[in-house]
């Protein structure tokens, strides 16, 4: 085994798994360091992919050429495109996993990727070595003794690092249920000179799946046509699990109040701030009192698992209370709770710690990707992971960073709402976070990143010929569209009336018959792409007038204390967070528009910053 590696990833969850793949395949020497080679992209929450801004990660990922995306849809068990009755901007799909052939799927396909080690162990200290202004990341050294040179690191311990379970009083430590919390890397972090935070989630009870009343509850069905994640899986035809839905009632919330004094996260056991989009049904009890029930969606964990995750009930009351809840609610009221659900605090780095290239900036070649970052959810840690395994790999390459725009894809919103307003409560991306969204839609981001992928290294001849396909045939079907006439009117301008879609046109002109044969994926896309071309006009002139304060790069080091004119809490916020750009001052709470008028104006003066705020190419 060599004694040494290129670029060391800390943790195998959904962060680790795409920044250990990433590297690998742009040629660096990487190791993928966990404490359980079986527990690799395990679901520790939800056996599902995907969600409104979710699946858009996803699918970002897999244009970039990731793994999540081609590994949901090689073991999904149910499919369904959400919102399909609203706009493109605002569709995402989502699929329920087997959660047990996810993580081994996963393992396989990292096993295959060379460069790649595959190293079990817990990481203790991160050792650093003088050099120049900064001190750089030197190795790393594991609880058994072991030790290995390195000149990266990348931290993706998700809950990990000193966690705490709780679950009614008693309080384990571990980053998960069965799993041991990683301390030591914990108090190396600290002793580096970053300074830690607390947060917390949760998770629901798990039911046995013969114990449910299944007669009495409201299935939910996966879509007929399964609409894949990756661009690479031509169709998915197996067949789909069914997901039930049933709602919690007077009598759960009545259990509920009644035992509030005994939930660790109204007792004062708990401290940390939770996720507030994802909370807990205690929370929802106390916040919504109003509300005389809440969903919960019954979520098998697999085809053959005896699992059901009760998804809309996390919950770290205590054991015996978990079962009057349960049992309260309809089609459960004699379910047998396989494991109880909990809360666990983590400890996490407060992103004006990080740059936009996610390197930490006191320490170089040390990065920092998912949870420990403050977010949740795996498709936010995985759009995390790809990038920080891409900037690593620059990083010794004497390359700039990559650093993705928010009108270019959600991991470049995600990334910079993270350094710009560093989160106080676990971050969940949604649609409604991105200004650019008809532009950054999911059917989309193939032609937005894969082009990018491909530049950087990361997309393989195979994707890449098919990405020219699609482009290809996109464009044959949009060309047929603005000649063929039916009744005299082009079909292009019939097909952005609301009432008329694409299948409609080539049921009535013989010049679009051949379109039928298309793959169903193109179609969509030029479908989209013809009906909301206005729209999609008018963004892109935005985005235009905003980039221009995007391009005026702020040099590393640039003394914000010598600008005169600025404010002390825009000093302040500027010299915490240290701004690339004149776009990510913009955005930062505390700065206003004078406060950027008067840096750019310093800038100039500085050594040229082009034109200014005010101008007519600027916002």
């Amino acid at each position: 085994m060599a004694a040494s590696f290129d670029i060391v990833v800390i943790g195998g969850g959904h962060a680790g798994v795409e920044a250990a793949h990433a590297a690998a395949r742009l040629g660096a020497d990487t190791a993928l360091v966990t404490m359980n080679l079986e527990a690799i992209a395990r679901m520790s929450c939800n056996p599902a992919i995907g969600g409104l801004g979710k699946g858009q990660i996803v699918r970002e990922v897999d244009a970039l050429g990731g793994l999540m995306g081609w590994a949901i849809d090689a073991v999904g068990i149910q499919f369904r495109l959400l919102n399909r009755s609203k706009g493109p901007a605002v569709r995402a799909p989502r699929a329920q996993a087997d959660s047990g052939r996810y993580s081994a799927e996963v393992r396989r396909l990292l096993e295959e990727t060379p460069g790649l080690t595959l190293l079990e162990g817990t990481v203790e200290e991160i050792e650093t070595r003088a050099s120049g202004r900064l001190p750089e990341v030197a190795g790393l050294r594991l609880d058994d003794g072991r030790f290995f040179k390195t000149r990266s690191v990348i931290v993706t311990v998700g809950t990990f690092l000193h966690g705490l379970m709780h679950c009614g009083p008693k309080q384990t430590e571990g980053g998960r249920i069965g799993e041991p919390a990683s301390v030591g890397l914990s108090r190396c972090l600290s002793d580096l000179g970053l300074c830690l935070a607390r947060l917390k989630t949760g998770t629901p009870p798990r039911v046995d799946r013969e114990s449910v009343r299944f007669g009495a509850l409201a299935e939910q069905r996966g879509d007929e046509e399964p609409v894949p994640f990756s661009f690479l899986t031509d169709r998915i035809d197996r067949p789909q699990t069914c997901c039930w839905i049933t709602h919690t009632n007077q009598a759960t919330h009545e259990v509920i109040r009644a035992n509030l004094h005994c939930a660790p996260l109204y007792s004062g056991q708990i401290r940390a701030r939770g996720p507030r989009y994802c909370p807990s049904i205690e929370d929802k009890v106390v916040r919504f009192a109003d509300k005389a029930h809440h969903h919960v969606f019954l979520e098998p964990e697999g085809v053959d698992s005896e699992r059901i995750y009760c998804n809309g009930i996390s919950t770290s009351l205590p054991p015996d209370v978990q079962e009057a809840v349960v049992h309260s609610i309809a089609g459960l009221e004699h379910a047998r709770i396989l494991q109880y659900g909990y809360a666990i605090e983590y400890d996490s780095v407060p992103t004006d710690q990080i740059g936009a290239s996610l390197e930490v900036k006191a320490i170089g070649g040390l990065f920092l990707a998912g949870q420990i970052n403050g977010t949740s959810g795996y498709e936010e840690a995985a759009g995390q992971g790809i990038i920080a395994g891409i900037n690593a790999v620059r990083r010794l390459r004497g390359q700039d960073s990559l650093i993705l725009r928010r009108d270019q894809a959600y991991i470049g919103v995600m990334i910079d709402d993270l350094v710009t307003r560093p989160p106080d409560e676990p971050y969940r991306m949604f649609t409604s976070r991105a200004e650019y969204r008809m532009t950054l839609r999911c059917d989309n981001a193939d032609k937005r990143l894969t082009h990018l992928g491909r530049e950087l290294g990361l997309v393989c001849d195979h994707r890449w010929e098919v990405f020219q396909r699609t482009c290809r045939q996109s464009a044959e079907a949009e060309q047929s569209l603005t000649r063929a006439r039916i009744d005299g009117v082009l079909a292009r301008d019939l097909l952005r009336r609301p009432e008329t879609t694409l299948a409609d046109l080539i049921k009535r002109s013989p010049a679009l018959e051949a379109l039928a044969n298309l793959d169903a994926r193109v179609l969509d896309g030029v479908e989209i792409a013809v009906k909301y071309d206005g729209y999609v006009r008018r963004q892109q002139r935005q985005i235009e007038r905003y980039r221009s304060l995007e391009d005026r790069r702020i040099p590393p080091g640039f003394e914000f204390d010598s600008v005169p004119g600025l404010r002390r809490e825009a000093r302040e916020k500027l010299a915490a967070i240290g701004p690339g750009s004149l776009g990510q001052v913009a955005r930062i709470p505390g700065v206003n528009p004078a406060d950027v008028a008067v840096l750019w104006v310093a800038m100039q003066r500085a050594g040229g910053a082009g034109p200014g705020p005010n101008s007519s190419d600027s916002a």
